[in-house]
Protein backbone atom coordinates (compact mmCIF):
# COMPACT_ATOMS: atom_id res chain seq x y z
CA UNK A 1 0.00 0.00 0.00
CA UNK A 2 3.06 2.43 1.05
CA UNK A 3 4.87 1.16 -2.08
CA UNK A 4 1.72 2.22 -4.33
CA UNK A 5 1.44 5.67 -2.49
CA UNK A 6 5.61 6.28 -3.10
CA UNK A 7 4.97 5.26 -7.22
CA UNK A 8 2.36 7.96 -7.27
CA UNK A 9 4.28 10.54 -6.18
CA UNK A 10 6.72 9.82 -8.16
CA UNK A 11 4.65 9.55 -11.12
CA UNK A 12 3.21 12.84 -10.37
CA UNK A 13 6.42 14.85 -9.74
CA UNK A 14 7.63 13.49 -13.04
CA UNK A 15 4.51 14.95 -14.57
CA UNK A 16 5.20 18.15 -13.06
CA UNK A 17 8.52 18.35 -13.94
CA UNK A 18 7.40 17.35 -17.75
CA UNK A 19 5.22 20.37 -17.42
CA UNK A 20 7.68 22.82 -15.93
CA UNK A 21 9.80 22.03 -19.14
CA UNK A 22 7.40 22.82 -21.54
CA UNK A 23 6.31 25.99 -20.54
CA UNK A 24 9.87 26.68 -20.01
CA UNK A 25 10.80 25.94 -23.48
CA UNK A 26 7.34 27.30 -24.46
CA UNK A 27 8.59 31.07 -23.05
CA UNK A 28 12.08 31.01 -24.36
CA UNK A 29 10.46 30.42 -27.79
CA UNK A 30 8.26 33.14 -27.13
CA UNK A 31 11.23 35.65 -25.88
CA UNK A 32 13.61 35.08 -29.27
CA UNK A 33 10.30 35.85 -31.72
CA UNK A 34 9.82 38.83 -29.96
CA UNK A 35 13.61 40.10 -29.99
CA UNK A 36 14.11 39.48 -33.72
CA UNK A 37 10.97 41.48 -34.17
CA UNK A 38 12.57 44.09 -32.26
CA UNK A 39 15.86 44.06 -33.95
CA UNK A 40 14.45 44.14 -37.54
CA UNK A 41 12.28 46.76 -36.55
CA UNK A 42 14.84 49.24 -35.10
CA UNK A 43 17.15 47.96 -38.25
CA UNK A 44 14.39 49.24 -40.82
CA UNK A 45 14.69 53.25 -40.03
CA UNK A 46 18.56 52.94 -39.81
CA UNK A 47 18.16 51.52 -43.36
CA UNK A 48 15.70 53.62 -44.46
CA UNK A 49 17.97 56.67 -43.27
CA UNK A 50 20.67 55.64 -45.18
CA UNK A 51 18.65 55.33 -48.47
CA UNK A 52 17.28 58.65 -47.81
CA UNK A 53 20.95 60.26 -46.79
CA UNK A 54 22.41 58.58 -50.38
CA UNK A 55 19.90 61.03 -52.20
CA UNK A 56 20.66 64.67 -53.65
CA UNK A 57 20.03 67.39 -51.47
CA UNK A 58 17.06 69.30 -52.24
CA UNK A 59 18.89 72.59 -51.20
CA UNK A 60 22.33 71.60 -52.08
CA UNK A 61 21.68 72.44 -55.90
CA UNK A 62 21.24 76.72 -55.70
CA UNK A 63 24.33 76.68 -53.23
CA UNK A 64 26.42 75.25 -56.21
CA UNK A 65 25.22 77.88 -58.67
CA UNK A 66 27.67 80.88 -57.95
CA UNK A 67 26.83 82.89 -61.20
CA UNK A 68 23.88 83.76 -62.53
CA UNK A 69 22.72 86.03 -65.99
CA UNK A 70 21.77 89.81 -65.10
CA UNK A 71 17.81 90.16 -65.41
CA UNK A 72 15.88 93.28 -66.93
CA UNK A 73 14.47 95.29 -64.08
CA UNK A 74 11.08 94.92 -63.69
CA UNK A 75 8.84 98.45 -62.70
CA UNK A 76 5.53 99.27 -61.90
CA UNK A 77 3.57 101.47 -64.13
CA UNK A 78 1.13 104.06 -62.29
CA UNK A 79 -1.41 101.83 -63.06
CA UNK A 80 0.19 98.85 -61.84
CA UNK A 81 1.41 97.38 -65.38
CA UNK A 82 4.82 96.02 -65.35
CA UNK A 83 7.26 97.78 -67.29
CA UNK A 84 10.24 95.99 -68.16
CA UNK A 85 13.54 98.06 -68.58
CA UNK A 86 16.56 97.12 -69.99
CA UNK A 87 19.69 95.71 -67.95
CA UNK A 88 22.11 97.84 -66.02
CA UNK A 89 24.79 98.60 -68.66
CA UNK A 90 28.14 97.31 -67.80
CA UNK A 91 31.22 99.47 -67.29
CA UNK A 92 32.92 98.29 -70.64
CA UNK A 93 29.45 98.96 -72.66
CA UNK A 94 30.09 102.77 -70.96
CA UNK A 95 33.57 102.85 -71.73
CA UNK A 96 33.01 101.76 -75.28
CA UNK A 97 29.80 104.14 -75.91
CA UNK A 98 32.08 107.16 -74.64
CA UNK A 99 34.95 105.97 -77.09
CA UNK A 100 32.21 105.99 -79.92
CA UNK A 101 30.86 109.31 -78.55
CA UNK A 102 34.30 111.02 -78.79
CA UNK A 103 35.61 109.20 -81.77
CA UNK A 104 32.21 110.53 -83.57
CA UNK A 105 32.84 113.00 -87.02
CA UNK A 106 29.91 114.89 -86.72
CA UNK A 107 30.64 118.68 -86.94
CA UNK A 108 29.93 121.11 -84.76
CA UNK A 109 26.53 122.42 -86.25
CA UNK A 110 26.38 125.88 -83.26
CA UNK A 111 24.85 128.48 -85.44
CA UNK A 112 27.20 131.60 -86.05
CA UNK A 113 26.92 135.22 -86.56
CA UNK A 114 26.41 136.19 -90.46
CA UNK A 115 29.04 138.49 -91.48
CA UNK A 116 30.61 139.11 -95.37
CA UNK A 117 33.25 136.44 -94.45
CA UNK A 118 30.38 133.62 -94.02
CA UNK A 119 27.96 134.64 -96.82
CA UNK A 120 27.24 136.75 -100.03
CA UNK A 121 25.38 139.91 -100.54
CA UNK A 122 24.10 140.68 -104.13
CA UNK A 123 21.53 143.83 -104.65
CA UNK A 124 19.63 144.34 -107.65
CA UNK A 125 16.76 146.37 -109.06
CA UNK A 126 13.06 145.88 -108.88
CA UNK A 127 10.14 147.20 -110.71
CA UNK A 128 7.72 147.15 -107.80
CA UNK A 129 7.22 148.88 -105.33
CA UNK A 130 9.23 151.78 -107.33
CA UNK A 131 12.74 153.24 -106.50
CA UNK A 132 13.07 150.02 -104.30
CA UNK A 133 16.16 147.82 -104.05
CA UNK A 134 16.43 144.22 -103.28
CA UNK A 135 19.42 143.28 -101.14
CA UNK A 136 19.80 139.09 -101.40
CA UNK A 137 21.77 137.45 -98.19
CA UNK A 138 22.94 133.76 -98.94
CA UNK A 139 24.72 131.55 -96.42
CA UNK A 140 27.65 130.16 -98.04
CA UNK A 141 29.29 128.54 -94.76
CA UNK A 142 29.08 125.18 -93.36
CA UNK A 143 27.03 126.16 -90.48
CA UNK A 144 23.86 127.74 -89.77
CA UNK A 145 24.37 131.93 -89.33
CA UNK A 146 22.38 134.36 -87.91
CA UNK A 147 21.12 137.62 -89.50
CA UNK A 148 20.63 139.90 -86.76
CA UNK A 149 18.58 143.01 -87.06
CA UNK A 150 19.16 144.84 -89.90
CA UNK A 151 22.03 145.70 -92.54
CA UNK A 152 23.51 148.89 -91.89
CA UNK A 153 23.97 150.52 -95.31
CA UNK A 154 26.67 153.47 -96.66
CA UNK A 155 26.36 154.97 -99.53
CA UNK A 156 29.52 156.21 -101.68
CA UNK A 157 30.76 158.20 -99.11
CA UNK A 158 27.89 158.91 -96.94
CA UNK A 159 28.53 159.87 -93.05
CA UNK A 160 25.83 158.48 -91.71
CA UNK A 161 24.26 155.38 -91.30
CA UNK A 162 20.91 154.84 -93.77
CA UNK A 163 17.90 154.84 -91.72
CA UNK A 164 16.38 151.37 -90.79
CA UNK A 165 12.48 150.85 -90.75
CA UNK A 166 11.62 149.52 -87.24
CA UNK A 167 8.15 148.69 -88.34
CA UNK A 168 9.78 145.82 -90.52
CA UNK A 169 11.14 143.92 -87.47
CA UNK A 170 10.27 140.06 -87.68
CA UNK A 171 9.04 138.23 -84.43
CA UNK A 172 12.28 136.28 -84.02
CA UNK A 173 16.09 136.40 -85.40
CA UNK A 174 16.36 135.17 -88.76
CA UNK A 175 18.52 132.10 -89.11
CA UNK A 176 19.60 130.64 -92.55
CA UNK A 177 21.44 127.24 -93.21
CA UNK A 178 23.80 126.45 -95.34
CA UNK A 179 22.42 127.85 -98.78
CA UNK A 180 19.52 129.43 -97.71
CA UNK A 181 18.58 133.02 -98.06
CA UNK A 182 17.50 136.12 -96.12
CA UNK A 183 16.09 139.45 -97.38
CA UNK A 184 15.96 143.37 -97.36
CA UNK A 185 14.10 146.01 -98.98
CA UNK A 186 15.82 149.54 -99.59
CA UNK A 187 13.42 152.16 -99.82
CA UNK A 188 15.59 155.06 -101.55
CA UNK A 189 13.78 157.84 -101.49
CA UNK A 190 10.82 159.64 -99.17
CA UNK A 191 7.82 161.70 -100.53
CA UNK A 192 8.84 163.37 -103.08
CA UNK A 193 9.87 167.01 -101.75
CA UNK A 194 10.25 166.15 -98.24
CA UNK A 195 14.18 166.79 -98.02
CA UNK A 196 17.15 167.09 -100.46
CA UNK A 197 17.39 166.50 -104.05
CA UNK A 198 18.43 162.57 -104.43
CA UNK A 199 21.66 162.29 -105.28
CA UNK A 200 23.47 159.56 -107.48
CA UNK A 201 25.37 156.25 -105.60
CA UNK A 202 27.34 153.77 -107.36
CA UNK A 203 28.94 151.79 -104.28
CA UNK A 204 27.36 150.45 -101.38
CA UNK A 205 28.83 148.90 -98.25
CA UNK A 206 26.50 146.48 -96.28
CA UNK A 207 27.70 146.08 -92.47
CA UNK A 208 26.05 143.33 -90.14
CA UNK A 209 24.90 143.67 -86.89
CA UNK A 210 25.88 140.84 -83.78
CA UNK A 211 23.60 140.46 -81.39
CA UNK A 212 23.60 143.97 -80.31
CA UNK A 213 21.82 146.25 -82.46
CA UNK A 214 24.94 148.80 -81.47
CA UNK A 215 27.79 148.87 -83.97
CA UNK A 216 28.33 146.12 -86.42
CA UNK A 217 30.87 142.50 -86.80
CA UNK A 218 32.53 140.58 -89.01
CA UNK A 219 33.74 141.62 -92.26
CA UNK A 220 30.96 144.16 -94.55
CA UNK A 221 29.90 143.33 -98.04
CA UNK A 222 31.18 146.18 -100.69
CA UNK A 223 28.63 145.84 -103.62
CA UNK A 224 28.25 147.83 -106.73
CA UNK A 225 25.09 149.66 -107.19
CA UNK A 226 23.35 149.53 -110.47
CA UNK A 227 23.72 151.77 -112.52
CA UNK A 228 21.17 155.02 -111.93
CA UNK A 229 20.73 154.13 -108.50
CA UNK A 230 19.61 157.39 -106.40
CA UNK A 231 18.82 157.96 -102.55
CA UNK A 232 17.70 160.46 -100.15
CA UNK A 233 17.91 160.85 -96.60
CA UNK A 234 14.48 159.99 -96.16
CA UNK A 235 14.86 156.82 -97.60
CA UNK A 236 15.35 153.49 -95.25
CA UNK A 237 15.85 149.95 -95.24
CA UNK A 238 14.34 147.15 -93.94
CA UNK A 239 15.10 144.13 -91.24
CA UNK A 240 16.50 141.13 -93.10
CA UNK A 241 13.02 138.82 -93.95
CA UNK A 242 13.04 135.01 -94.58
CA UNK A 243 10.76 135.77 -97.57
CA UNK A 244 11.53 138.20 -100.83
CA UNK A 245 7.75 139.04 -100.74
CA UNK A 246 7.65 140.07 -96.91
CA UNK A 247 10.89 142.60 -97.53
CA UNK A 248 9.20 143.86 -100.64
CA UNK A 249 6.02 145.04 -98.89
CA UNK A 250 7.52 147.90 -97.11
Amino acid sequence: MRSNRIRTTALAATALLAALSLTACSSDGGNSSNNDSARAGAAAPAAHTAVKQSQPSATAAPAAVQETPEKEATVAEPDGTPKRTAPPATSQGKKATGAAHRSGSTPNRAPVTCTGGNTETTVSKVSRPLNHLLLTLTNTGNRPCYAYYAPKLRFDDAQAVFPILEDSQPQAVVTLDPGQSAYAAIGLTGEPGAGPAPREATHLQVYFSGKSPEGSTGTPANLTLPTGTYWDDNGYVTYWQTERADALTY
